[in-house]
């Protein structure tokens, strides 16, 4: 079997390949996308950094490939979709390297404080000025973290040990959790208004990206300090540079940007109170050859043995099983996401009861599946098929399975539901056929919708003209309707609306949908 790797790899990693029995190793840091298709021509395995750009494209001209894997956490340069489609297992490594990321924004939270690389670029210039760059302590200062996964949990022992204050906001963390980590949770404005520093530990999605923008940066503390080691779109660059000038916010540390690299005509690049760095979170060699040598070993592992660690896209089963699986695995997922986008403030239990002919499999991987899709939204890639129950149970959910052989009019169900502080909500979903499955039920309403794509989600009055305002404010914005679902218990009572469209929702239509006063509620997701 082979295994091309085509990013820069450890010379510890390597070996593994080379020291295992059956497998041929080609190392080819470095290529064009040209070389890439033509050299994943016959290979079994590929393993990448970041560098790499694995697309549909790549995974077309790779007739053998069975897996991929990603040496790091982040997955932005994997087309996820197009391998579910294929069939190729997408492995990471998110533990490699969580230490090294916490420590690196514990170390800009310091260099920003005592201005450590302004003073040192002046020393260097033949300058001798220490009165230019008094910092300020951090001891008994405030920081607020955004997102309490993995990393967000260690820089706040780290920043607690340091003898800060710490805030946390994270919708999805219980508040006894909050304390068990010696942590104040708080609610994104309160954060802002009270936070002498700013880090954010969040996934790039639908709820996150941009959160840091004009509006919220009109809320912070005067002179606060924001250091972004997650996602560049997270953070409006334009929005923050202008605050910066304006001395709303006394200085940045970034090390991720929306574009990578920045252009050299970048706001935030010219602007002396900013530290800029090119992505160095995970770069020490101890990382470095901590993801190389676990993705070595999971691929062999995955080669040699069948077995399957770490996947983003499908449970550990036999490939036999997995095949049976996989369309019941999609929809579980999707039912999670859809959840976790609509109800998943502090949740506390999850119940996911299986009906029908679907309790004749393996139910482990479905769960798995389930609170995948359920916890991803709120840590990102983080969470995968095998540490799922872990991270939920890390973060206080209880969860719990039934089984009924009847499915209530289907041949098989999967109902999952979801008590949190929004209350106690349900997603029913069913498979038809291996590439037809649909959710059939939310709450009480009985529904036939499509989990993909971009969702709007409408709970309304039953009442005349409803529908029209939906479609006339939808179609003003341009957002074109590729599907719509209505139901609803009684004439003029309540009723909800399931919409799936072509493209985001702009914040704006979501606020002029909610005005209307016969609307309740409207909420998008995305699948």
């Amino acid at each position: 079997m082979k295994v091309l790797v085509s990013d820069k790899f450890s010379m510890e990693g390597l070996k593994v390949f080379e020291n295992a029995k059956g497998i041929t190793l080609k190392y080819r840091p470095g290529m064009t996308e040209d070389e890439l298709l033509s050299a994943v021509a016959d290979i079994d395995a590929l393993v990448v950094r970041g560098g790499t750009q694995i697309t549909e494209k790549v995974l077309q001209a790779a007739p053998r490939l069975k897996v991929v894997g990603r040496a790091g956490i982040g997955v932005e340069n994997l087309n996820l979709a197009a391998a579910n489609a294929k069939g190729v297992v997408i492995m990471n490594t998110p533990f490699g390297s969580t230490t090294t990321i916490a420590e690196y924004t514990i170390a800009l939270l310091l260099a920003l404080a005592r201005h450590i690389p302004q003073a040192h670029a002046a020393t260097k210039a033949g300058e001798w000025d220490s009165y230019r760059y008094l910092g300020i302590d951090i001891a008994g200062r405030t920081l607020g973290v955004i997102g309490a996964g993995k990393i967000g949990r260690m820089v706040i022992e780290r920043a607690l040990a340091l003898r800060m204050r710490v805030l946390v906001h994270d919708p999805y963390l219980a508040e006894e959790l909050a304390r068990q980590l010696g942590t104040e949770l708080v609610d994104f404005d309160e954060l802002l208004s009270r936070s002498d520093f700013i880090s954010l530990h969040v996934p790039l999605n639908i709820e996150t990206e941009g959160i840091i923008d004009a509006e919220a940066l009109s809320k912070v503390k005067r002179s606060c300090y924001i250091i972004n080691c997650a996602a560049g779109r997270v953070i409006d660059e334009d929005a923050l540079a202008q605050a910066l000038r304006d001395g709303r916010v006394a200085g940045a540390a970034l090390d991720v940007f929306a574009n990578q690299p920045p252009g050299k005509d970048h706001p935030l690049l010219n602007l002396d109170q900013v530290i800029c760095t090119p992505h160095l979170r995970a770069a020490t060699r101890d990382a470095q050859v901590n993801v190389t040598v676990q993705t070595a070993h999971q691929i062999v592992d995955f080669l040699q043995k069948g077995i399957v660690v770490n996947a983003l896209n499908v449970p550990s089963v036999n490939a036999e099983m997995l095949l049976i699986l996989r369309p019941y695995v999609e929809l579980a997922e999707r039912l999670g996401a859809f959840q976790a986008q609509r109800y998943a403030r502090g949740i506390k239990e999850v119940t996911i009861e299986y009906s029908g002919s679907v309790t004749g499999f393996p139910v482990e991987p479905l769960t798995m599946a389930v609170l995948k899709g359920l916890l991803t939204p709120m840590i990102g890639s983080m969470v995968n098929f095998v540490n799922a129950t872990h991270r939920a149970r890390e973060r206080g959910i209880r969860v719990v399975e039934a089984k009924s052989s009847t499915a209530e009019g289907f041949a098989n169900m999967i109902r999952l539901t979801v008590t949190s502080e929004d209350g106690v909500h349900s997603v029913t979903g069913t498979v038809f056929s291996a590439d037809d499955y649909r959710i059939v039920r939310v709450d009480d309403y009985h529904v036939e919708a499509i989990p993909e794509g971009h969702i709007l989600i409408l709970h309304n009055d039953d009442r005349p003209g409803v529908i029209g305002f939906i479609g006339q404010a939808l179609a003003k914005s341009g957002v074109n309707i590729a599907m719509m679902n209505l139901s609803r218990r009684k004439i003029q009572g309540k009723a909800i609306s399931l919409i799936n469209v072509d493209s985001r929702i702009p914040d704006s239509l979501l606020e002029e949908l909610r005005s209307n006063e016969h609307i309740l509620s409207a909420v998008q997701v995305q699948l």
